[in-house]
């Protein structure tokens, strides 16, 4: 019994380690990257003006900040905040967000881009669920179109 529980750990340790080591050897290509010129933010009547203006600052302020040493497709975003669910679950301090963005071209105008997701923050402030919430969607599309954080 000792030997199976002892091969058994062994194999578990096994696996655990190519587990981790498996990152190391991912073929998954990088992004395409652009040259992010300005953004606008959009929503609906139910999508609180401080949180529009929030996430546009702040993605703004990115753009900005960014200093792109080579020459990229220049593109234009057009976020949309597609909804905005404030004081969900258990505790209601989840707000949740989704954002729909359209990267166009400067050149033509055409659509080269689309992405959409979530953004779900916790907050128990109710005074500060817009800041939140715009800095943490701010934050996803800096990664996403790999822009450095302003000062905003």
């Amino acid at each position: 019994m000792r030997r199976l529980r002892s091969c058994f750990c062994q194999l578990m340790l096994i696996c655990a380690t190519l587990t981790a080591c498996a990152s190391w050897f991912s073929s998954e290509p990088p992004g395409p990257i652009y040259d992010v010129r300005s953004a606008v933010v959009l929503g609906g009547p139910e999508v609180s003006r401080e949180l529009l203006s929030g996430i546009g600052d702040r993605i703004n302020s990115a753009i900005n900040a960014t200093v792109r040493t080579e020459v990229y497709p220049r593109v234009v975003l057009t976020i949309r905040v597609a909804s905005v669910q404030k004081a969900v679950g258990f505790d209601r301090n989840r707000n949740v967000a989704k954002i729909r963005i359209d990267a166009a071209s400067v050149d033509d105008g055409s659509v080269i881009a689309v992405s959409a997701f979530e953004v779900t923050s916790t907050a128990n402030d109710e005074k500060m669920v817009d800041q939140i919430l715009a800095e943490d969607v701010a934050a996803r599309i800096r990664s996403a179109f790999q822009l450095t954080a302003g000062g905003a």
